[in-house]
């Protein structure tokens, strides 16, 4: 059976061919030492692929990428009609659209799907790499699918399998032929190209003497491409955008980054070293510009000069490398502990497949939360300690945290509905009140927010915050302003900041107390510290910070260009987290020289020339490839509790869980942090209030909690074996 399946990188499709068993013939398999049921190829023009016959019956052929150039495979489609022939070979046709192109082919014109078909050269005779003698039909066959293509799109096929098995694959070649842009070379330099092995598991040298180039194509919007040629030839060609997961090494003068490709990983990681210490920062120096100017659709020359320098500024302090910043004592600990396969606890060694502690049987309630087509959208932990409700569709889970370290499923609440018995899905929810109330956000009507009373399991309340400015997002008056009984929270639209005081008649919005922009603010986060002040984040990049609502910001941290999705800030104010797709912001708001010293960022302005610069905090590229999929970052969140110092940071992409030292952020230390890997994709990831080890975790089809200890060093082995979970109404610890 052949199919065309999506694959977790944007984008990006594989050709998937599966044996089919006849009956009692897999049973025979069962016997036998390995198994070859299904070859996956990316969708490329690599593949060349096109359609012919054999003996009379349709085929589809293409290019064996790991053999040599004349290798073919041909898929006979036996008993396959004209029409599902035409349409297989749109389908892969759309796939190679989008890869090419990197948008939707919904919209694609057929000459533009015609540019891309193969048209084979005509077979001599004796002959037949791959193809039939009688496919001299091959190329009026392709060309017969592009007469449909107008009619026809890629279904939306299932998500690949969560966990893959490891691949072979060949790692050094380039597997395509790279199209390098018109447009003008902005930077040339002398550089040794390499590329990471995944059997060898490091990076292997293509050679020394590549030339590095960034393009900026002639098509503008401030496109720029990374181009690496050998004698005149382009080897790679990547377009530079967030999206690269770019990670700088002053101390090896290199740039590694991830860039989509033909492997079964959907995935490579690239590394540039460059041969003198000004050459690296010349390059990276380019590289940052560009990428600022990709992001704000602004040239470096017309913006504001304080703004440029303050992204100069935050783009060069990336380079901290872990090597560098541990103790000898502890680097030679981590390497002894290496050798002997782990440390002297019970958890036995982290390759090693972990299961919950299975129960004898789920209550009826607990399977029904999880019925239906649904998915947890996301979670918050009571402020109590022992509940943490969970969102699903028009469904709340309510669960328990247990003795034994884990979580258990205590009731649901079903059909959530307005006072007026409206059914909806919250977007947006926040505990309140001691944890005896939620505030929910509907999609549907934006102008207003709705209180659920907890014990009741029931909306009782809608609060009309205002008939002209929509609430887009909320957040308490303080950090811990949930273990109080007091009433008023804050809100956010896309471009005001207010609060909301549902004791008022009317409209909710205090008049007294809010603050609206003219410009597009596109304001999409909010958190509040232990004394009510605010830090607001946007879709541009950039951060205010204020002491009170309704007055200006005192501090306005400028766009980086790559839209925040999440924010959070130690109680004191002293610490903010800010979530990007790939990668965190961490940024230390005291001020340390003039007039204000030893004040924050939230009491008075920072100097012009003194502003924070944010350290950044990504993954390696290599442990990027290991997981098999594009980081993308759920809303970071610190350790919090009255009397607890903030200690760690947590956030998940994909089916991991990852944690940030954050001590070791504060020494400098970027690169420590530590991973675990389910089987399902992570929803949303948070501490239990009041508690620096317990980590609750809501998969979009279970809900468990893990002991920080439970995460590992990114390896080869513990990032590509998941922990598997039971998913239980009277869960044990998560492994």
């Amino acid at each position: 059976m052949a199919t065309v399946r999506r694959t977790s990188v944007e984008f990006n499709y594989q050709l998937v061919v599966t044996r089919v068993y006849e009956e009692g013939e897999e049973a025979l398999l069962e016997e036998e030492d390995e198994t070859d049921d299904e070859r996956v190829f990316l969708i490329s023009s690599e593949l060349q692929f096109h359609s012919s016959t054999f003996d009379g019956q349709p085929t589809f052929i293409w290019r064996d990428t790991e053999g040599d150039e004349d290798d073919h495979y041909e898929f006979v489609a036996t008993g396959c009609d004209e029409p599902t022939r035409v349409f297989f070979e749109s389908s892969v046709l759309q796939a190679l659209y989008e890869r090419t192109y990197q948008k939707s082919s919904d919209k694609a014109k057929t000459a533009d799907l015609k540019k891309l078909m193969y048209i084979p050269p005509a077979a001599t005779p004796g002959s037949r790499p791959g193809a039939s003698p009688t496919n001299t039909r091959s190329t009026a066959a392709t060309r017969d699918v592009a007469d449909q293509l107008a009619n026809t799109h890629i279904s939306s096929p299932p998500p690949p399998s969560s966990s893959p098995p490891p691949p072979a694959m060949s790692s050094s070649q380039p597997v395509e032929t790279p199209i390098a842009p018109a447009g003008t070379c902005v930077i040339s330099l002398d550089a040794e190209l390499l590329h990471f092995d995944y059997e060898a598991d490091a990076f292997r040298s293509e050679g020394e003497d590549f030339d590095a180039q960034i393009i900026l194509a002639d098509r503008g919007n401030f496109e720029y491409f990374i181009v690496v040629k050998d004698e005149g030839s382009p080897w790679l060609a990547h377009e530079l955008t967030s999206q690269l997961n770019c990670k700088w090494s002053k101390k090896y003068t290199s740039f590694r980054w991830n860039y989509p490709s033909h492997t079964e990983f959907g995935l490579s990681a690239w590394c540039l070293r460059f041969k003198t210490d000004e050459a690296y920062e010349e390059f990276k120096d380019m590289v940052g510009r560009c990428l600022w100017e990709n992001n704000n659709g602004v040239s470096w020359q017309s913006a504001k000069k304080e703004d440029t320098q303050y992204a100069e500024q935050a783009y060069n302090d990336q380079d901290v490398e872990m090597a560098d910043a541990y103790p000898e004592s502890e680097d030679e600990e981590e390497a002894v502990e290496d050798v002997l396969g782990g440390d002297e606890s019970d958890e036995g060694p982290s390759n090693l497949r972990e299961e919950d502690s299975e129960e004898d049987s789920d209550s009826e309630e607990a399977k029904k939360f999880y019925e239906g087509q649904e998915v947890n959208t996301g979670l918050a932990s009571g402020y109590r300690g022992d509940r943490t409700f969970v969102m699903r569709g028009q469904r709340i889970g309510v669960f328990r945290h247990n003795d034994e370290g884990g979580v258990e499923h205590a009731g649901t609440i079903n059909k959530i509905t307005t006072p007026k018995g409206k059914a909806f899905a919250p977007s947006k929810f926040m505990l309140h009140q001691r944890d005896s109330a939620m505030v929910l956000t509907n999609p549907k009507d934006p102008h207003s927010l709705y209180k659920m009373d907890l014990e009741a399991g029931k909306v009782v309340e809608e609060w009309r915050v205002h008939e002209d400015i929509p609430v887009s997002q909320i957040a308490p008056d303080s950090k811990f302003a949930p273990t109080e009984p007091g009433q008023t929270l804050v809100g956010t639209s896309h471009n005001a900041v207010f609060r909301i005081d549902p004791r008022l008649s009317g409209n909710k919005l205090v008049d007294s107390e809010w603050k609206q922009y003219v410009t597009k603010a596109a304001f999409s986060a909010v958190t509040t510290t232990e004394g009510g002040h605010l830090a607001v984040a946007s879709e541009r990049g950039d951060i205010r910070l204020f002491d009170t609502i309704g007055k200006n910001a005192k501090t306005a941290l400028p766009a980086m260009g790559d839209p925040i999705i999440g924010i959070d800030v130690t109680a004191s104010g002293r610490y903010i987290v800010a979530t990007c797709k790939t990668h965190l912001y961490v940024i230390d708001t005291l001020i340390s020289d003039g007039k204000f010293s030893g004040k924050i960022g939230f009491e008075r302005s920072f100097p012009a020339n003194a502003r924070p610069v944010p350290k950044r905090l990504q993954l390696k590229p290599e442990h990027v490839l290991y997981m098999r999929s594009e980081v993308s970052f759920t809303p970071a969140r610190f350790n919090i509790g009255p009397d607890l110092e903030e200690n760690s940071i947590v956030t998940s992409s994909g089916n991991y869980v990852i944690a940030w030292d954050f001590k070791k952020i504060k020494q400098g230390v970027l690169d420590k942090y530590e991973i675990k890997q389910y089987d399902d994709k992570v929803v949303q990831d948070e501490f239990r209030f009041a508690n620096d080890k317990d980590i609750v975790v809501a998969l979009e089809n279970n809900v468990l909690m893990v002991n920080k200890k439970k995460l590992k060093k990114p390896t080869r082995a513990s990032l590509a074996t998941p922990a598997r979970v039971t998913r239980s109404s009277r869960g044990g610890p998560a492994q």
